[in-house]
């Protein structure tokens, strides 16, 4: 099958990984496969019997962040091994430490590290490739969760859900308001065989279903954070931590002072090229 790689960039002030999220989810209702993420913005393959210039256009016309302007450029791509693709310029195995590795299912297994996670993700996001993904696992990485109920927020991949579950996780929930990213989600767990991972299809709206949990990892953005931060607080038992991330570290006052709104503290924060993942805790009582 012949393929449209698709070049996106675009002329905002909003964070281009922000616009490269929202986009991708976008383009995933018409067709488009697969994404990688730059600095300047997202590359998407479509086939060549899928691509419609119209429904495009109409796509980015109807584009629902305000001011954002998207410029693109077509390259028409022959036939070839994707997967071999991906596994030579894109999806590159995630080594964290010698605690964890994530690849895709085409890689060759590497039985040294304690955790092999297997994704096989339709966009370059969540993957570990990502700091703030890389971040949220280090530190989910430091923690004992054996029996602990833990809500993966905003899951994505699954990738934190998974790990969580192989941890040794009792009740593990994965929430995504993203379709796409739902589907993928059910797939890497059945691929990881954490079938008992519960996923839901939505946003913050979801999580009173599920009860309290120990702890929480919401790696997002910004904005939806902010907004959220009030919700993961009632379903926080007492003394359960808060992780986040999906910011910058300039934007850390302005979450702090969202979570001291909602009675929660920040203990501390990791950071990787200036990408940040914060520590928050409810008081015991």
């Amino acid at each position: 099958m012949n393929y449209y790689e698709l070049s996106f960039t675009y002329t905002s002030p909003i964070e281009v990984s922000i616009i490269n999220d929202v986009l991708a989810s976008e383009l995933g209702e018409i067709g488009f496969e697969s994404f990688t993420e730059n600095e300047n913005g997202l590359q998407g393959y479509i086939s060549d019997q899928l691509y419609d210039v119209k429904t495009l256009q109409e796509k980015l016309a109807d584009f629902p962040l305000d001011n954002v302007k998207i410029q693109y450029t077509e390259t028409w791509m022959e036939s070839k091994d994707w997967n071999e693709e991906w596994e030579k310029n894109y999806f590159k195995p995630i080594r964290i430490g010698n605690d964890c590795i994530i690849r895709a299912s085409f890689h060759t297994p590497e039985p040294d590290f304690t955790y092999d996670i297997i994704i096989d993700p339709k966009m370059a996001f969540g993957t570990g490739n990502h700091e703030t993904t890389y971040l949220m696992l280090s530190e989910m990485l430091k923690l004992d969760l054996q029996g602990k109920e833990l809500l993966d927020m905003g899951c994505g991949t699954a990738v934190l859900a998974i790990l969580a579950r192989m941890k040794g996780a009792g009740r593990v929930v994965a929430i995504d308001i993203d379709e796409w990213a739902y589907n993928n989600a059910l797939e890497n767990i059945r691929l990881n065989g954490t079938n008992d991972i519960r996923v839901a299809l939505g946003g913050a709206e979801q999580i009173p279903a599920f009860g309290l949990f120990d702890l929480v990892f919401a790696n997002i953005n910004r904005n939806i954070l902010l907004n959220d931060i009030r919700h993961y607080t009632t379903c926080m038992k007492p003394g359960a931590f808060l992780y986040m991330s999906g910011f910058y570290k300039e934007d850390i006052p302005v979450i702090e002072a969202e979570c001291s709104r909602n009675q929660l503290i920040i203990s501390s924060y990791t950071e990787k090229n200036n990408w940040v993942a914060v520590k928050v805790q409810k008081p015991q009582h």
